[in-house]
């Protein structure tokens, strides 16, 4: 016999049965105990406290720190026949008061609300008169000093418990490492509440790291294998994004920036294309991306290094969200270390706060330069131990090799040691290949007995080496933000002989204007689509990208990728059968199947 839940679940949203751990979330949040869910971008979240709000009396109230993401989730529930709605500056006056005049005549399913709005005196006295089901604290992680995307107003939501004590309350995230887990339980007062916590792996997310050495034809020879699929590219600059977008553009691929430099206008306007367009590039710094709902972003490249392997694995994590297949690119060089080194020296931030976001940044380097396993090491960082190794990311799939670098370890750090740990890498190298610059007899550095010990390397291979050592631990950027070089403690041993130490054979740059012409690769993209499939696959998204028009809502919203891909596969004759395909719900099978059997019908 079926429990209202999993009656909901499939009348409502269009599922046959819950996922990991939905289910005994739902199940114990329905039951008015209060939890807190750590699962991956993608997992399923949002039914967790969605579910719960349709069975239990009253609205639920969910906290959310984006307009973007309060819409889409608005849309998503409206379109599946739920009465949602939201609360924020976007509303005029008259539909502000509509909405709490339906929350208070208790019309409303769920009411999503900004922390702002929430902690206001007027909107807590509001929620006093009206009946509440639960509250919702969504991107959680936000509560946390030391996590990647800090929001004070967060802090203040300990309120909900001292105000609301009978309200079940959840709060939920997709990145919270071990200390940014305990910062929310404490911050929010949920030391009783019962933690459901997921892996943190995205088995469809394929990682891919390269080194940096022609950006733009390294990423044009990505972008070949996912023609005409939606994507992120982020960048770390504002101009940087701007180029990037324009250059795109210009080769024929729907590419728009996105930065806090563009008015405020041109934002909204391109993430609204973003979200509604099929296939849109989004070429953007990290400002883009927290709230985006978007399921069906099929990569997601970094062409700079990220500041922590936190953001690192939030901004990847936008990829895939439907289960389907998805990739994560991204390249980096030394330059990017020292860049990312000086921006955190010259922060504004307290000296323990520059420390731990040192010790992050050092976290992803040594993912970056990693020869074994990434999603070992990428879980590792979340406390999650996974058996691999994955079979699925570049190291895996194409094993790097390894190279005893002992003797040329021992140079650069004696070279590092005798210039004066006051440089950075190029003056170094400069000193070890005994190249008399200006600068190093300036200094008279070519009297140094480092001087030329290292001619047998070439720039390019001892820049390898110190960036590799970097990562390592066994050098650091210096903490005043000029790119110089300074031992570690673990420096001794390598000197002293007392460790070995062996570094990763960098790949083979690939020829500028060689592009990979895999023809299967730019038809089937990411889903593997056969040539056979194509035209019905492009009939398929062209009806939804219409019926979004007609309803003003994105096409992910009407139907996901993963969805139509279903109905490619199954060829479902009548709506019994398109009822039995996954995310067909009730309401959707009434509003879009007969559209949907028409276009599968035509092209058998």
């Amino acid at each position: 016999m079926n429990s209202p839940a999993l009656d909901l679940l499939q009348s409502v949203f269009g599922y046959s049965s819950f996922r990991g751990q939905q289910q005994a979330v739902v199940e114990h949040l329905g039951e008015g105990g209060d939890a807190l869910v750590l699962m991956p971008t993608g997992g399923g979240k949002s039914l967790c406290y969605q579910i719960p709000a349709l069975i239990r009396q009253g609205t639920g109230i969910v906290v959310s720190p984006l307009i973007a993401l309060m819409q889409d989730q608005v849309d998503a529930l409206r379109e599946a026949g739920v009465a949602a709605a939201y609360l924020n500056s976007s509303l005029g006056a008259d539909d502000q008061r509509e909405v709490e005049r339906r929350l208070s005549a208790g019309e409303l399913d769920l009411l999503y609300v900004a922390p702002e709005r929430l902690l206001t005196g007027r909107f807590l006295n509001l929620l006093e008169r009206a009946e509440v089901a639960l509250f919702a604290i969504d991107e959680a992680h936000c509560v946390s000093q030391w996590g990647h995307d800090f929001r004070p107003e967060y802090r203040e939501l300990s309120v909900l418990h001292e105000r609301f004590p009978q309200v079940p309350r959840i709060a939920l995230t997709a990145t919270a490492d071990p200390r940014t887990r305990e910062e929310i339980v404490e911050r929010l007062a949920l030391a009783d509440a019962r933690q459901f916590v997921s892996s943190f792996d995205r088995p469809n997310i394929r990682y891919r790291v390269m080194l940096k050495h022609n950006p733009r034809t390294q990423l044009m020879q990505f972008l070949d294998g996912h023609r005409s699929e939606a994507g992120i590219v982020y960048a770390l600059s504002r101009k940087k994004v701007d180029d990037t977008a324009a250059w795109l553009a210009e080769a024929g691929i729907e590419a728009l920036p996105y930065h806090a430099g563009l008015d405020a206008a041109t934002r909204a306007k391109n993430q609204q294309r973003f979200l509604r367009e099929d296939g849109v590039v989004m070429v953007a710094t990290v400002a883009f991306g927290m709230g985006i709902d978007k399921p069906d972003v099929r990569f997601v490249a970094h062409l700079d290094l990220p500041r922590s392997i936190e953001g690192y694995y939030q901004e990847t994590g936008r990829a895939g969200r439907d289960g389907l297949p998805a990739e994560a690119w991204m390249i980096y060089g030394l330059s990017d270390v020292v860049t990312m080194s000086q921006m955190i020296a010259q922060s504004e931030s307290a000296d323990e706060r520059k420390r731990v976001e040192r010790q992050k940044l050092e976290s992803l380097l040594a993912y970056a330069e990693a020869t074994g396993c990434r999603r070992q090491l990428l879980l590792g960082t979340f406390g999650e131990s996974y058996p691999g190794p994955c079979g699925h990311c570049d190291n895996c799939i194409e094993p790097p090799k390894t190279w005893d670098a002992t003797v040329p370890a021992q140079k650069a750090l004696s070279g590092v040691y005798r210039s004066g740990q006051r440089f950075g890498s190029g003056h170094v190298i400069d000193i070890l290949r005994g190249e008399e610059t200006e600068r190093v007899r300036s200094f008279g550095h070519h009297q140094l007995s480092t001087f030329g010990v290292g001619a047998e390397l070439d720039e390019k291979q001892w820049r390898s080496v110190f960036r590799q050592l970097l990562a390592a631990g066994l050098l650091e950027a210096d903490a005043e933000g000029y790119g110089t070089l300074r031992l570690t403690a673990a420096s001794r041993a390598v000197l002293s002989g007392g460790q070995t130490v062996r570094l990763r054979e960098d790949a083979r740059p690939v020829r500028a204007g060689r592009r990979r012409r895999d023809s299967q690769a730019i038809v089937g993209g990411s889903l593997g689509i056969e040539a056979w499939e194509q035209p019905l696959w492009d009939a398929l998204r062209t009806l939804r990208t219409q019926l979004a028009r007609q309803h003003g809502v994105p096409p992910y919203v009407v139907f996901h990728d993963a969805t139509l891909l279903a109905m490619l596969r199954a060829l479902p004759a009548n709506e019994d059968e398109l009822a039995t395909i996954s995310g067909v719900g009730e309401a959707k099978l009434k509003r879009y199947g007969r559209d949907f059997l028409a276009v599968i019908n035509a092209a058998q």
